[in-house]
Order: C-alpha cells, then sequence, then structure tokens
C-alpha cells in the first residue's frame, strides 16, 4: 500500500506544470509562433501604403505608373509568398529536426527571421519592393518551420495529462502575433507612409530574444534519448523539466515506445505514405490541415480590410474591427448591401467564424499530429502535414483577391462547404487522444489501420502502468 501511494506521488508529481517547462513554453512559442501569426497580419494594414510604395519605385525607376492588374498580381505574391515559403520550410522539417534537434532547429530557424526583417525595414532606404517580396518568401521557411518544430519539441517534452493544455500554447501565441499586428498596424501607430518599415521589421525581435534565451533549456528528451542514446542527458533534461529526481518510469515509457516501433525503422515521407499501420493516421492530419486552411481563415487576417470594406464598413472604422477581430482570435482560443445594418450582421458573422475556427481547427492539428505519429515517424508526419498546411494556406493567399472580385462576398460559401465536409470527418474518424500516451494513441489507431500491436508490447504497456520496471527490466527492454 505504501509502496502504490509512493508510485501515485510520484506521476503527481510529474504531471505538474514545473517553472521550467512554463518558461521553455513561453521562450520557444513567444520566439518562434509569435512570429508566424504576426507575419500573416503585418501587411494586411499598411497595404495602400505598401502599394503606392510599389507604384512609386517604379514610377521612379521608369516614369510610367503600372497597370492595377500588375499592381494586384504584385501584391497577391507579396501576400502568397509567406506560405510558398511556409511550404519549403515544411520540407525542411525533417532533415533539420533528426540532425541538429528540435532546439538546434529552432535557434537555426532564427536567421530566416533576421535577415529579412532588416530587409524588409531597410527597404524604403534601398528603393527596392522587390526584397520586401523576397523577404516574405524567406519570412515564410521560418513560419514553416516554428509551426511544425515548436508543437513537437513542446509535446515531446509535456507529460502527457498536461500535453493538449501545452500543445494550444503556440497557437494561442501565433493569434497573439496576430492581434499585435493589427494594433501595430492601426494608423497613428505604424499604419503609416513612415510607420509601415519598422512594422515589418519589428518581426526580428522576437527572433533575438529566442536567440538569446532558448540555449539555456534542454533539448527534447526524447530526441536526447531515442535519437543520440544519451540516456544520462535525457534524464538530466527530464529532471530539470519535471522538477523532479525520479524520472525512471517516463525514461522506461521512452523505450518501450522505440522498442515497440522497431518494425518501422526511422520512416521517410516516401515510406511513411505507403506505410499501411499508419495509413489513417496521416489521412487524419493530411484532412485536418487542410480543412483548417481552406476553411479560409487566413483569408481574413491576409485581407481583412478589404473584406470589411466590401461589407459596407466605414474606411475610418475598419481597422479598429480589424483589430477586435484579432482580439476575439486571442480570447477564444484560450476558450454590403444595401441594408444599413448589414456590415454589423457581417461583423458578427465575421467574428463568430475566427471564433469557431480558434477553439478547435485552429490549434488542434498541431496536437494530434504529436500524438497520433511516435518518435520514428513523427518527423515526417509534420513534414506532411506542414506542406498541406502551407500549400493550402499559399492557394487561398493567391486567389482570395480574384475571388473576391469574382464573387464578392459569397465566396465564403465555398469556405463553408469546406468546413462542413471538415466536420463530417472528424466526427466519423478522428478518435479523441486525451490523456493518452503516444504508445495508446497507436493501439487505437491499429484496429482501423486493419492491423494489431504486437501482441509483447500490448504486455509490456500493460506491465509499465501496473507495476514500475526495475532497473534490470529497462536493461532488457533496450536489448528486445
Amino acid at each position: 500500500m505504501e509502496k502504490e501511494e509512493k508510485k501515485n506521488e510520484l506521476v503527481e508529481i510529474k504531471g505538474s506544470l514545473t517553472a521550467v517547462l512554463v518558461l521553455v513554453t513561453l521562450v520557444s512559442t513567444f520566439g518562434s509562433s509569435f512570429q508566424y501569426g504576426y507575419n500573416v497580419a503585418s501587411v494586411n494594414s499598411p497595404s495602400p501604403f505598401m502599394k503606392d510604395f510599389y507604384n512609386e519605385t517604379i514610377i521612379y525607376r521608369s516614369g510610367s505608373s503600372i497597370s492595377n492588374s500588375f499592381l494586384s498580381l504584385l501584391w497577391s505574391l507579396t501576400v502568397s509568398l509567406y506560405p510558398l515559403g511556409g511550404l519549403i520550410g515544411s520540407l525542411m522539417v525533417g532533415p533539420l529536426v533528426n540532425k541538429i534537434g528540435r532546439k538546434g532547429t529552432l535557434l537555426f530557424n532564427n536567421i530566416f527571421s533576421i535577415i529579412p526583417a532588416i530587409l524588409m525595414g531597410t527597404s524604403v532606404l534601398s528603393k527596392s519592393f522587390e526584397v520586401i517580396i523576397a523577404s516574405r518568401l524567406v519570412i515564410g521557411i521560418c513560419a514553416g518551420l516554428s509551426s511544425n518544430v515548436v508543437p513537437m519539441y513542446l509535446g515531446e517534452m509535456s507529460p502527457k495529462n498536461l500535453r493538449g493544455g501545452i500543445g494550444v500554447m503556440p497557437q494561442l501565441m501565433i493569434t497573439i502575433g496576430i492581434l499585435m499586428a493589427q494594433i501595430f498596424g492601426i494608423r497613428f501607430i505604424l499604419g503609416n507612409t513612415e510607420g509601415w518599415p519598422i512594422l515589418l521589421g519589428i518581426t526580428g525581435i522576437p527572433a533575438v530574444f529566442e536567440l538569446l534565451s532558448l540555449p539555456f533549456f534542454p533539448e527534447s528528451p526524447r530526441y536526447t534519448l531515442l535519437h543520440k542514446g544519451k540516456e544520462g542527458k535525457a534524464k538530466k533534461a527530464l529532471q530539470r523539466l519535471r522538477a523532479c529526481e525520479d524520472v525512471d518510469d517516463e525514461i522506461e515509457e521512452m523505450y518501450l515506445e522505440d522498442q515497440s516501433e522497431k518494425s518501422e525503422g526511422q520512416l521517410s515521407v516516401k515510406n511513411l505514405c505507403s506505410f499501411r499501420p499508419l495509413r489513417w493516421q496521416l489521412i487524419c492530419i493530411i484532412a485536418l490541415n487542410m480543412g483548417q486552411q481552406l476553411s479560409g481563415i487566413n483569408a481574413v487576417y491576409y485581407y481583412a480590410d478589404s473584406i470589411y470594406l466590401s461589407a459596407g464598413v466605414e474606411a475610418n472604422t475598419v481597422q479598429y474591427v480589424t483589430v477586435a477581430t484579432g482580439a476575439v482570435n486571442v480570447v477564444m482560443t484560450l476558450a454590403a448591401e444595401t441594408v444599413s445594418w448589414m456590415p454589423y450582421l457581417s461583423i458578427a458573422c465575421i467574428i463568430t467564424y475566427v471564433i469557431g475556427h480558434a477553439i478547435g481547427p485552429s490549434p488542434i492539428p498541431y496536437v494530434i499530429t504529436t500524438e497520433m505519429f511516435r518518435q520514428a515517424s513523427r518527423p515526417s508526419a509534420f513534414m506532411v502535414a506542414g506542406s498541406v498546411h502551407w500549400l493550402s494556406n499559399f492557394i487561398v493567399g493567391l486567389i482570395f483577391e480574384f475571388l473576391m472580385q469574382g464573387l464578392g462576398s459569397y465566396c465564403f460559401i465555398l469556405f463553408a462547404c469546406i468546413c462542413l465536409a471538415t466536420f463530417i470527418f472528424i466526427y466519423i474518424v478522428v478518435p479523441e487522444t486525451k490523456g493518452k500516451t503516444f504508445l495508446e494513441v497507436s493501439q487505437l489507431m491499429a484496429k482501423r489501420n486493419g492491423i494489431e500491436e504486437r501482441p509483447e508490447f500490448q504486455d509490456l504497456n500493460t506491465t509499465l502502468h501496473e507495476t514500475p520496471l526495475e532497473k534490470n527490466d529497462c536493461i532488457n527492454l533496450k536489448q528486445l
């Protein structure tokens, strides 16, 4: 009885929210995820002044202005090259996280933020709008890496009972980044002729902060143990994260996961796409990420001012409505017509739309990707999920302005149909993963994939939950 009470006490301690875990979550999400959100919305408010700069630069060089259609094309590229960069960044996730680790990738990734921040901030001085367009591509690479690596890093460091809550933090910081860009974009702050280069350059500040702060925190213990084979270093990292000396049970659970997936090997993207035991996990993350982005949510942030103007909102009021939309997004992540009242109905509908997205479709795909895949397949899974995410984002960013010109507000009917299809898929296919270990989630999906987990590992998983493994048992597990 005394032994059982001690065991329960240890589990409770290991599952607590420690200071180190809180700080590493804040540093990594502010340094990386915040930038993703900030750069989604940073070009929305100053778009009229940036377009004027594009036109003035061409007049300065050639003596003649450009057509509206060509200016629209340049602006569509400015917006859509950001998610295209995100797609490139997603394709870099697997090689980088396996080569230099999760923390190492986040530190390296800051290069893709600091350099474009400097270039965009000095674009007026250099009289070059091309550096803005190119920088949007490069900073998109930063966003593509961070949107995949931060959830992976935090998910691997979090105890299973806190994984869902901590997994929401990257998305929360993304929404805060969107809100801050919208606030800075108000006309009397930085959303004006003189201020917009500073607005774009601010994105480098979180990167510098992360570059200076993250080295003081540990690498993912799972990566350190299972990829590098450094048990002592992994144990020290876990002890810091859990504020507890006894982390043997968690180390043994990692070995159990490692042994249960030995037959998979280190899966490449190509192998993952043809690997039957992970077929439905892969289908789930593809559907979730497509539904997340093809819902049109980022169109609201890329083109918020244009949407509200077309709905009949007065030009002087638009910037404040946009900020209100961003504020609602933050709060809910934590939890035109000729008719005179139609603009207000449009505002209410868009805010409701943002609320619905913030509650589930926005943060959950990242959590699900972490939980549905184990160590050997997780990097490739994030590459696939991130590629689908950013490709869908790119499509929306590229075509939305033309959809608005052709269909007006009716283009959102298309997005509504996609949202309905995603809802039906989630209801029928996606399982509940709350409070389950990575191995338990894998066993949950085995039946849908038409396979069974190997019996010896089912027995080992039961043993791990019922009785603490002795040191010799741990050694035997490593030698299976």
